[in-house]
């Protein structure tokens, strides 16, 4: 498998907590895929933390065509999300969202001591979760008759291909997840028998 197949997230949310001069920095990270699921994130976390100030955050998904956001929240620019941000990026992680919830302990911390807070926050949430490495992969969907699911299931034990879903009905359809590196030269194969349907996903 190749090293552009592979990228690192995080298994399921994490927290942590960072302190300063009696302000709190409480670090959560959720695996996510889309911003709307931070979004909600958020909503159930201000109901939790319902006399805190600030909910600053960063989030980073899709490997394949990056995006990211930083958001203050309200703090002094790049004072807490770019920290926060950063510590995504240095940990080369993607399909992750990164939450700090600040209490105000009464003595102002000036931008520099918000930026190593919220950094600590971040890096807090991160240290308390498991790491895993993810595949990216395409669908490949393969629709035959009874009579050719035999040649079909010599290719896919021959290649090594397990089969995500199957549905048996008037005639076989099967559901693959194959590796992006793979997937041109492992399609190329299938194509080959000419009494099956092919669609990719």
């Amino acid at each position: 498998m190749a090293l552009e197949d592979n990228f690192k997230t995080i298994e399921k949310t994490s927290e942590g907590l960072f302190k300063d001069r009696g302000s709190k920095f409480f670090g959560y990270a959720l695996p996510m895929t889309d911003e709307s699921e931070l979004k909600e994130f958020i909503d159930q976390l201000k109901k939790e933390h319902h006399n805190a100030r600030h909910f600053c955050y960063a989030f980073r998904i899709n490997p394949e065509d990056e995006y990211y956001r930083a958001n203050d929240d309200g703090e002094p620019s790049n004072s807490a999300g770019t920290p926060i941000l950063n510590q995504i990026l240095s940990s080369e992680l993607y399909n992750i969202g990164i939450v700090v919830v600040r209490y105000f302990g009464g003595t102002k911390l000036g931008v520099p001591g918000l930026v190593n807070a919220y950094k600590m926050g971040a890096v807090a949430a991160i240290e308390n979760a498991k790491l895993i490495d993810q595949v990216i992969s395409k669908k490949l969907i393969i629709n035959c008759e009874y009579q050719h699911l035999n040649e079909v299931m010599r290719i896919i034990k021959r290649e090594d291909l397990s089969i995500d879903q199957q549905k048996m009905g008037l005639d076989c359809t099967l559901t693959m997840k194959i590796p992006k590196s793979e997937f041109d030269y492992k399609l190329a194969i299938f194509e080959k028998l000419h009494m099956i349907n092919i669609d990719t996903e």
